[in-house]
């Protein structure tokens, strides 16, 4: 039986032939395309010709291509459409890949011919983006233990791949404790405050469990609606314990261990480079430089963002008062911000929402994309898909195919939860021919229901509009080499294309272009509009609080791992300057952190904030001369096309003219 997989796909673009794909097909494709890659450096080692930056460096970025394209598809089918199977095989995988990475990284002779090539570098008169992928080739050598002595190395590589197996294992524990809860209720009378249109959604999802009355899940478009609207204190109490209880209950799927296990690796992978701790090692690679660095931005943003947070809490506590709860506690706070939120602006969600529906919203965003970077987008049904709900679309520029998009916007069983950008093959330039990108944007959207479209809250039409924008860092890359094409750049610079799209989606002109009834047609009313506008900022000083607070907890677990003993006290202690509630001893955050401890945000998840200060300055540039200028969107066009061939600062100063300034998000944020 041939294997789709090593194939040459034939299917239009060469896009991935998922109906062909079946589950027993990947584990011998893995093994044979990792002993074909294994052939490729060994080609590259064996070359009897003088090491040049050609059949070495320029050879090693393009090995392992058709590898590369099998991860993407297995790694997102595991992300997006998991089951028992596809998650076992991850745990063969995942260390066979482990272990192929440290052997071509810890290859001598391979090492040497890259060293030779970097030390006379000058005589090989590189342009940049050569240059760069020399630098990162050499960089990314010595920091997979290239240098270290044979048992170091060996240590390395067992190291890495205890790590990969047990980030799979935290998220593979994450997901089953978030679909192995819900709730049932049979009395609607205990739901009362929640919108209609939440009820449906709950009794639908009943009926697919085969029950009466509702179900509501831990999954984010059933769990934070009940949250925000839910008169009933006991149940929210009930909800944000099961939430905050994920991976924290002593069972099988608990995390506290594997959280200890990963940072106590990560700590030693670290000293054995010769660094301090792991977040030196991972910050001296990024725009920040170093924790020292981190954590200074970090309090600075407190320092800034902490009265108007503790402003905003006490007038919410004002209105819990006035309901006779003396103690406010963290699971009343969506409740009591919505009921503020509609009485300041008196706009509620689910009085938007009809305004939202998202063909029209994601019309909008492939509009806007339109607008600025003159990118036409065509549904197709030509397209291979690994579920029927997953839409695909061309999109071409000028008349030529530029990208394709796969959109998987609804929640289901083997999907994880939240939202994120990623990619089935990358971007690059070989043998002459431009090889362009297959990009997919994935949320956890609430379904259409028998009655309705899928409408969204106006938080998930930002949302859209954030992974779109990491979409078109994919969708527009221009570079010749893989590694340096698309989103591949430093990673407190990646986040600035996808904050930087949120900006529109606040801006009254762009707004009135899509935001309509879907029954009736009606623009949302320019007052509604102006709300939205002016509540841009609404509780912004408790969500700034909140991120810097995963910020620090993430530099805390990473500069200190060996003061991490009980998980609680730790997160606690470092979160104090950040939490406004009191803490529940049952509940835990870090235990369901798995930006941290299996996505790639390790001592990087401060980028977020870090980036909002790169795309309010951004945006700033934009507003003083019109959100849609064309010039201005051609410089920040060059920015996204351009990946990591250059430092990212000088990108940046390249489209806006200067550096950054902290006083742009200050400014956007607080006034």
């Amino acid at each position: 039986m041939q294997n789709p997989l090593l194939q040459t796909f034939t299917t239009k673009y060469q896009s991935a032939p998922f109906n062909d794909i079946k589950e027993e097909h990947f584990l011998p494709a893995f093994q044979e395309l990792i002993k074909i890659s294994e052939k490729e450096i060994d080609e590259i080692v064996n070359n009897k010709e003088e090491p040049s930056f050609e059949n070495v460096i320029e050879a090693l970025a393009f090995s392992g291509e058709k590898l590369e394209v099998v991860s993407g598809i297995f790694f997102n089918l595991n992300s997006a459409e998991t089951n028992d199977e596809i998650q076992k095989i991850a745990q063969e995988v995942s260390p066979l890949l482990t272990e192929f990475s440290a052997k071509i990284s810890q290859n001598l002779p391979l090492f040497e011919k890259i060293k030779k090539v970097f030390d006379e570098k000058e005589k090989y008169n590189l342009n940049e983006e050569q240059q760069m992928l020399l630098n990162e080739t050499y960089k990314g050598f010595v920091r997979s233990g290239a240098l270290l002595n044979d048992a170091d190395k060996e240590k390395f590589k067992n190291i890495s791949i205890e790590l990969s197996k047990k980030s799979l294992q935290f998220g593979q524990n994450v997901l089953a404790e978030t679909n192995n809860y819900f709730k049932h209720i049979t009395n609607e009378k205990e739901l009362v405050g929640i919108p209609e249109a939440i009820l449906e959604q709950y009794r639908e999802e009943a009926k697919e469990r085969n029950l009466d009355g509702f179900v509501v899940t831990l999954q984010y478009p059933s769990f934070l609606p009940l949250m925000s609207y839910a008169e009933n204190r006991e149940l929210r109490k009930e909800l944000a314990l099961a939430n905050g209880k994920k991976s924290f209950q002593n069972n099988e799927f608990d995390n506290q261990n594997l959280i200890k296990e990963i940072i106590s690796l990560k700590q030693e992978k670290a000293k054995l480079l010769g660094y301090e701790n792991y977040a030196d090692y991972v910050l001296e690679e990024r725009m920040a430089k170093s924790p020292v660095q981190v954590k200074s931005f970090l309090n600075e943003l407190l320092e800034k963002a902490k009265p108007y947070a503790e402003k905003e809490i006490e007038e919410l506590k004002k209105l819990a008062k006035a309901d006779g709860i003396e103690e406010m506690e963290s699971y009343d706070h969506a409740f009591y911000a919505e009921k503020l939120r509609k009485q300041k602006f008196d706009i509620d969600d689910e009085e938007l929402k009809p305004y939202f529906h998202l063909e029209k919203v994601q019309e909008a965003v492939f509009g806007l994309a339109k607008t600025l970077f003159g990118l036409e987008f065509k549904e197709t049904t030509e397209i291979q898909k690994y579920h029927e709900e997953v839409k695909t679309y061309e999109i071409f520029e000028d008349g030529k195919f530029k990208a394709l998009l796969y959109a998987d916007y609804f929640p289901r069983k083997g999907k994880r939860a939240g939202a994120w950008m990623t990619s089935f093959r990358s971007q690059s330039i070989k043998n002459g021919e431009n090889i362009r990108p297959h990009i997919s944007v994935v949320c956890n959207f609430s379904k259409p229901t028998a009655d309705t479209p899928s409408l969204l809250t106006f938080q998930e039409v930002t949302t859209l509009f954030h992974e779109f924008g990491h979409a078109l860092h994919g969708v527009l890359a221009n570079t010749t080499y893989p590694n340096l094409s698309g989103t591949s750049v430093k990673w407190d610079f990646v986040e600035l294309p996808s904050q930087f799209l949120e900006n529109y989606c606040y801006e009254p002109e762009f707004l009135k272009t899509f935001a309509k009834h879907y029954q009736t047609g009606e623009v949302l009313p320019d007052e509604k509009i102006q709300k939205i506008s002016d509540s841009k900022n609404f509780m912004e000083g408790y969500q700034t609080l909140r991120q810097i607070g995963f910020g620090i907890l993430d530099m805390g677990y990473h500069t200190n791992a060996e003061k991490v003993g009980d998980i609680k006290t730790f997160e606690v202690e470092e979160t104090k300057a950040t939490n406004l509630y009191p803490s529940n001893p049952e509940t835990v955050m870090s235990t369901s952190f798995s930006h941290i401890f299996q996505g790639g945000y390790s001592a990087g998840y401060y980028s977020y904030k870090w980036a909002e200060v790169l795309d309010a300055d951004a945006f700033q540039y934009f507003k003083e001369n019109g959100i849609f200028n064309p010039e201005i969107a051609a410089k920040y066009k060059i920015l996204l096309s351009s990946g990591g061939t250059k430092d990212p600062m000088e990108l940046y100063k390249n489209f806006r003219g200067s550096e950054p300034k902290v006083e742009s998000l200050l400014k956007r944020a607080f006034g």
